[in-house]
């Protein structure tokens, strides 16, 4: 499954369109996360806690969209984009959607 931000993809034809797919993931944070996260703000540096958790659901989120795009016949999604949304205090929604397409080799 090719997956890429661009419209095109170099070196393919798209021939067919198959239309928007998207995959989700709605995460809360831990308590224990949360208070190293108040500790790394006192002292300021990375909050290695919440870049994990991010990284992890960008991932998740990319692997439910695969897998939609895969199950309605697609071989590549272009125009891949994220969003993030605020579910409740201490938990966030991570969507990721493009569009499913076939490619074929010119």
């Amino acid at each position: 499954m090719i997956i890429t931000t661009c419209d095109e993809i170099p070196g393919k034809n798209i021939v067919r369109t198959i239309g928007l797919v998207r995959g989700n993931t709605v995460r809360c944070v831990h308590i224990g996360r949360d208070i190293m996260a108040v500790l790394r703000n006192i002292v300021g540096g990375e909050v290695v806690e919440y870049t994990k958790l991010l990284a992890e659901s960008r991932e998740q989120s990319l692997d439910r969209m695969a897998a939609e795009a895969q199950r309605l016949g697609a071989n590549a999604v272009v125009t891949v984009r994220f969003q993030t949304a605020e579910m409740m205090r201490g938990s966030a929604e991570l969507l990721a959607y493009g569009t499913a397409v076939v490619v074929e080799n010119p």
